[in-house]
């Protein structure tokens, strides 16, 4: 089993560590769901944690950059956040109260509205739902279609929203809903296959042509929700600029935003909330995770005029829970006070910096992407040729425009093949997708004004015709298959070597870091450090390990350094991330 050797000693007493750990893992699993996911990767048993630093029953200790999936914002058992819960429990205050008025939750909201975006806090009103981000997002969408009368929800290819059949419905893997699904930008795999700015407005494109086209199949919806970075999709931030283009397209069709802040709120990107990023002033925030100081605890945020609720419309039994507000009014001030989230921005910048070093040395990294201390890493297969059948085709339309020629429909299993909008359906004698030439607009019937200009041009029409031009002038690399198996192969030789990553993507392929706020710049070297011995191990015994790393001239191939790491040097590095965290 993987575990970290080097903080343990040939001890009887680590031996008898050593089997109550085995005797917990072997009951875990002959008792616990086939449902369990963290547990079947991450084969530990925390008994103590301090901030980023967590050991296990077996005496071994490992550096956690999954802090509960961004739970926790200030690491693992922060003094201030232990301290509130003293002062609660010592103070013989009620624990459970439904939704009944407290000093605790009055302090808890007065906090919460300070940090909100501003035009937002001036008119909010907030929910307390069951303690999860999941319910929450239920509660959103009873809340836009009670305020709307109206009930679809668009949602965006690649999201993650919880696991209660609402929030699922707008998750990325959701089939036979009541969601329209729609393209989320991003460079590494654009769904255009252009990338950058070009396929950000390809997808607003999409977008507004889908809401503006009565015959594209979807009714006016109750509202929008949108993850500002999608974490579990595989770290992806949203461009700013179509953030705000997003906002101006509800805004214009009288559609509530709702802004999904449970994973990167408080801090965790580099300002306080996500959509600070953009600018953008959402209708509803959905919040969970940090906010409750690493107990349960979710709530929605909402614009007054959207309160239509009847009483008793949304409710749940631990809705009350003042444990949880009082860590989390402490963990809000704490981030607040201490400038947390600028200090994200700086660090997380710094570490994009350096991982992207490590993806110029190995095929095996893709892309590293990410904002705030919010970061992934995709894994590739680095034998795999990039996707030149793609390339290939998109060579073909370009001559096939060049001549003259037309753009079919688009291929949403890959990048474009062709393209075609919602709404361009075929006419006689006209194929679905005819009426578009690269380099301009033709609209529907390909009639023109005596001075050569199209007419009839429509939002289908100006979507398509962006498309064919983002197609001529795209020079995107096209990315490589994603490659689930090395993805866990590095993060078990992490775990080896003393840290804690998830796994997320698409495929499974990225390699997620999302440590507390609070990690020093050591304790960062380290996690950097140990993902970097662990690559180069996953490429040094990968049967194709030549092809997953390029030497760089000057400079030691890292294989051959990490082959020659012994043991004491990463028990070394443990103690320095261990004394830095005890200075923390």
């Amino acid at each position: 089993m993987a575990v970290t050797e080097s903080v343990r000693g040939d001890t009887s007493e680590s031996a008898g560590t050593g089997a109550a750990h085995e005797g917990i893992l072997r009951r875990q699993s002959a008792r616990e769901s086939a449902a369990r996911t963290y547990a079947r990767a991450l084969p530990i048993v925390p008994v103590r944690a301090r901030g980023l630093t967590i050991e296990g029953a077996d005496g071994s200790r490992y550096l956690d950059c999954l802090s509960g999936a961004g739970t926790l914002a200030l690491g693992h058992n922060h003094p201030v956040v232990l301290e509130a819960i003293r002062k609660v429990l010592d103070s013989g205050a009620p624990l459970h109260v439904l939704d009944l008025a407290t000093p605790v939750k009055d302090a808890f909201i007065t906090e919460l509205f300070r940090t909100l975006p501003p035009g937002l806090a001036d008119n909010a009103r907030v929910q307390f739902c069951g303690p999860a981000g999941t319910d929450a997002v239920e509660a959103a969408f009873k809340l836009v279609r009670a305020a709307t009368g109206r009930s679809g929800i668009l949602a965006f290819s690649g999201a993650y929203h919880g696991m209660t059949a609402g929030a699922l419905e707008a998750s990325g893997g959701a089939y036979d809903v009541r969601v329209a699904r729609l393209p989320y930008p991003q460079d590494y795999r654009c769904p255009f296959g252009v990338g950058g700015g070009q396929g950000a407005e390809l997808a607003a494109r999409w977008t507004e042509s889908v809401l503006d086209d009565p015959k594209s199949g979807v009714r006016h919806p109750a509202g929008m929700i949108l993850e500002p970075v999608q974490g579990e999709g595989g770290v992806i931030p949203a461009p700013d600029e179509w953030m705000r283009r997003m906002r101006q397209i509800t805004a214009d069709r009288s559609i509530p935003l709702i802004a999904d802040e449970v994973q990167t709120g408080v801090g965790r990107t580099g300002s306080f909330w996500a959509v600070e990023h953009s600018g953008v002033t959402p209708d509803v925030m959905v919040l969970s995770k940090a906010i409750g100081g690493s107990l349960p605890l979710a709530v929605i945020v909402y614009r007054d005029d959207l309160d239509a609720w009847q009483p008793g419309a949304h409710a749940g039994t631990f809705r009350g829970n003042q444990l949880a507000m009082a860590a989390g009014m402490a963990t809000l001030a704490y981030v607040r006070e201490n400038r947390l989230a600028e200090r994200a921005a700086d660090l997380g910048t710094r570490m994009l910096n350096q991982l992207r070093g490590l993806a110029a040395e190995f095929d095996c990294i893709g892309d590293v992407r990410g904002r705030g201390l919010m970061i992934g890493v995709e894994v590739v297969e680095p034998e795999a040729e990039p996707l030149r059948e793609r390339e290939r085709e998109r060579e073909r339309l370009a001559g096939l425009a060049g001549e003259g020629g037309v753009l079919a429909d688009p291929d949403w299993h890959g990048g474009v093949t062709d393209l075609a909008v919602p709404g361009d359906s075929a006419g006689p004698g006209r194929p679905r997708g005819a009426g578009v030439e690269v380099g301009r607009l033709v609209g529907p019937d390909s009639a023109r004004t005596p001075g050569g200009r199209p007419t009839g041009v429509t939002p289908a029409d100006r979507a398509a015709g962006a498309a064919a031009a983002a197609m001529q002038s795209s020079q995107a690399h096209q990315p490589r298959p994603a490659a689930p198996e090395l993805a866990v192969a590095i993060q078990r030789e992490c775990l080896r070597r003393g840290l804690i990553v998830e796994l997320g993507g698409r495929h499974s392929s990225v390699v997620r870091l999302l440590p507390p706020l609070t990690i020093s710049d050591e304790q960062a070297t380290a996690v950097l450090d140990r993902l970097a011995d662990a690559v180069a191990a996953v490429s040094r015994n990968h049967p194709g390990h030549d092809r997953l790393q390029r030497p760089q001239p000057g400079q030691q191939r890292r294989a051959d350094r990490a082959q020659s790491t012994d043991r004491a040097d990463h028990a070394g590095r443990g103690d320095r991330a261990d004394r830095a965290d005890e200075a923390g």
